[in-house]
């Protein structure tokens, strides 16, 4: 389970967030890339676009529940 006191500091501000567990996959980014890009020099994935509308919030759940070392947080 993602750890919100140890979130990667390129989250955007929001419920929606990755900690510093993440491998960089791009699973997130594959799944929701309206929501999820890559931090190419440090090596993860992060929150730039919170979810709006249901879509968008699917697909954000769809990488949480997916994610291979559960770095993907929702403090909603």
């Amino acid at each position: 389970m993602a750890d919100t006191n140890d979130k990667v500091e390129s989250n955007v501000e929001g419920k929606w967030y990755v900690d510093s567990q993440c491998i960089d996959c791009d699973l997130c980014r594959t799944t929701s890339p309206a929501n999820f890009k890559q931090n190419e020099d440090e090596g993860y994935s992060y929150v730039y676009k919170q979810p709006e509308g249901e879509e968008e919030k699917q697909q954000c759940q769809e990488a949480l529940d997916e994610c291979p070392v559960e770095a993907i947080g929702n403090d909603g």
